[in-house]
């Protein structure tokens, strides 16, 4: 099954798995098996990959500014999130990214009660519901309807016009009187942020939503403009797609965008210039046997660490901002 183009289909059976009983913990037990299984096994690279240079293993126990690794998803830091949002812990980047905006808010000390966040493109990702249950006020974006479902967007469950959306993903973790008094929706534009949210909020968030954008530019122009809506001392936690390939072409296409090693440091150099402190750089891109996997389309559910785009293997990337108090 494509877990991409089949999401409608995923959230029901998990639903309906949730109500049956036993079911869950069979499910829950089914895929403490697959990754012990999945961990064990051996597999190759199928395309050669660019050579970052020597960075140390990356961990979720002290994020940086870095790529999803196998070792971060068998951490009791990952397990522990995963715990948290009612998901199975198993070799997925989406998961990974979760989890790393999470940790990243965690340790920077805004995820506690009188923090105020503001998420970008947050579609019916559980994010929201999640940061909200630790006391934070929080302001859920998304595209306008009617853009979003041009785009394809809605067709794939991947978008949210309400609240209600937003609370389906969040109902097994906050209840919804809490979900009602902590979380605001409202219809943003992430290439036209508007003017009033500049300077309101303790910290931003965006998990691999910018390089839908239009370009490779929109993106990191939406990067720019979404730490202006820090306080001092506010902190911007962003995702995207990071080119494994190559650090010379890419795929850059109104739909998708890869990012390159060249773009992420040209982002770095351009963010510091203005005075912003970025988390250090490490571009690691494993060192396990699973991280040897490159998923392609159909893609699974896991091992979904690395996957094939338009012929470039690619992982999420991990960006980690601090405006200055």
């Amino acid at each position: 099954m494509d877990v991409i183009s089949n999401r409608q289909l995923l959230v029901r059976v998990r639903k309906y798995v949730r109500m049956v009983p036993f079911t869950w913990s069979a499910y829950l037990a089914y895929w403490q098996l697959r990754v012990g299984v999945e961990r064990r096994r051996r597999y190759f690279l199928s395309q050669e990959l660019v050579d970052f240079g020597a960075f140390p293993q990356p961990t979720l126990e002290e994020p940086v500014s870095q790529l999803c690794t196998a070792n971060q998803l068998l951490s009791p830091v990952f397990r522990n999130w995963c715990r948290d949002m009612h998901s199975p812990a198993r070799f997925s980047r989406k998961q990974w990214e979760f989890a790393y905006i999470l940790q990243a808010l965690k340790l920077t000390g805004v995820l506690r009660p009188g923090m105020s966040g503001v998420g970008f493109g947050c579609g019916r990702e559980p994010l929201a519901g999640l940061i909200a249950q630790h006391g934070c006020r929080v302001l859920a974006t998304d595209l306008e309807q009617q853009q979003a479902a041009e785009q394809g967007w809605v067709d794939t469950m991947q978008h949210v016009s309400s609240l209600e959306g937003l609370y389906t993903a969040a109902e097994k973790f906050i209840s919804r009187e809490n979900f009602d008094d902590r979380v605001q929706f409202r219809s943003v534009n992430m290439n036209e942020i508007p003017d009033d949210l500049e300077g309101k909020f303790d910290f931003t968030w965006s998990a691999c939503a910018l390089e839908h954008l239009g370009s490779l530019k929109h993106g990191l122009d939406f990067i720019k403009h979404s730490v202006e809506c820090l306080k001092p001392g506010g902190v911007a936690v962003h995702t995207t797609e990071f080119n494994l390939s190559s650090n010379d072409d890419t795929c850059e296409h109104p739909s998708c965008s890869i990012y390159r090693a060249c773009d992420i440091r040209q982002l770095i150099g351009e963010l510091e210039a203005s005075g912003f402190i970025v988390a250090p750089l490490n571009l690691n891109t494993g060192e396990s046997q699973v991280d040897n996997h490159i998923d392609a389309p159909p893609y699974s559910m896991s091992p979904h660490l690395k996957l094939l785009i338009s012929g470039y293997a690619v992982t999420s990337i991990g960006i980690i901002v601090k405006r200055p108090a």
